[in-house]
């Protein structure tokens, strides 16, 4: 019988993960426990963060928010803060698999398990969001870009774990945009998604671009080519269509199950060319959605 600890703070998490230094540790476990039933791993001990308060929360830092690893995508959606702010982040978590997943998972697993096909990462990778990583003796943050390697992995120690994420506000005019295409409607894993935030002026002018997409590569893909591509031009088409070489260059989907890399590549651009259809007005505030 493969023992599971419960601690109540992170002080009994690290006595507990000295005595069980290989234990798996989780918090909703919407992806491990899935993988320990199809066999795929088979850790000798497991250790559950779900009680852990230090994991809860989202505190205004004045500048930024702070994001608790442990808040569950449910309660990420109805928080005013990540309303307000982050729109990108929300349009994501109400598509993020199903109403009892997003009552179990959290985002701390959502970036640990480092799938590409994550639906906070894209959203996450535009609003430079930091990874906050403790241990029994530091903390210290990292950019979600350098933190996820590639497919499940992150830049974790033995006796680290996530403890939140910092984004910071955005400030001016904002559109912000997240889409994936999935193989149905509901509960669906991306075949390729987008995200987007776009500082517009009032001419509906792009001053500043951030995009990332979702599956079409070992992680998520930026292109800061087609960002540079689209600054000071107008959203419309034939800027979005001037973009899509530089896009499709940067891509590296692959072939599996669900599609193949040619469609991906196709869907991802399609996703982008989208874009052209945001509602006007172009000057949004940071805080509305598009």
């Amino acid at each position: 019988m493969r023992p599971v600890f419960r601690p109540e703070n992170l002080r009994e998490l690290w006595e507990t993960w000295d005595q069980a230094p290989t234990a798996s540790v989780y918090a909703g476990g919407t992806d491990l426990l899935v993988r320990l039933w199809a066999g795929l791993v088979d850790p000798p001990a497991l250790i559950c963060i779900e009680r852990l308060k230090e994991l809860k929360g989202v505190r205004d830092e004045g500048e930024a928010v702070f994001v608790g690893a442990g808040n569950t995508h449910a309660e990420l959606l109805a928080d005013p803060l990540i309303q307000d702010h982050f729109p990108v982040l929300v349009q994501a978590l109400e598509v993020l698999a199903g109403p009892p997943i997003r009552h179990m998972g959290t985002i701390g697993g959502n970036v640990v398990n480092a799938s590409p096909a994550g639906d906070t990462l894209p959203p996450l990778y535009v609003l430079d969001a930091e990874a906050e990583i403790w241990s029994r003796t530091r903390s210290h943050r990292m950019p979600i870009s350098r933190f996820i390697l590639g497919p499940g992995q992150v830049l974790l120690k033995p006796g680290e774990l996530v403890g939140g994420l910092w984004i910071r506000k955005l400030s001016g005019s904002w559109i912000h945009h997240y889409e994936k295409v999935g193989l149905r409607k509901a509960q669906a894993c991306a075949v390729a998604s987008l995200a987007a935030v776009l500082k517009m002026d009032g001419n509906g002018i792009m001053e500043e671009a951030r995009l990332a997409w979702g599956s079409v590569g070992p992680t998520v893909a930026a292109c800061p080519n087609a960002e540079e591509a689209l600054k000071g031009r107008p959203l419309c088409v034939k800027t979005l269509r001037d973009a899509m070489p530089v896009v499709q260059a940067a891509l590296s989907p692959i072939d599996d199950i669900r599609a193949s890399a040619a469609h991906r590549r196709a869907v991802a651009g399609n996703l982008l060319m989208r874009l052209s259809f945001l509602p006007a007005p172009y000057g949004r505030s940071g805080n509305e959605h598009p």
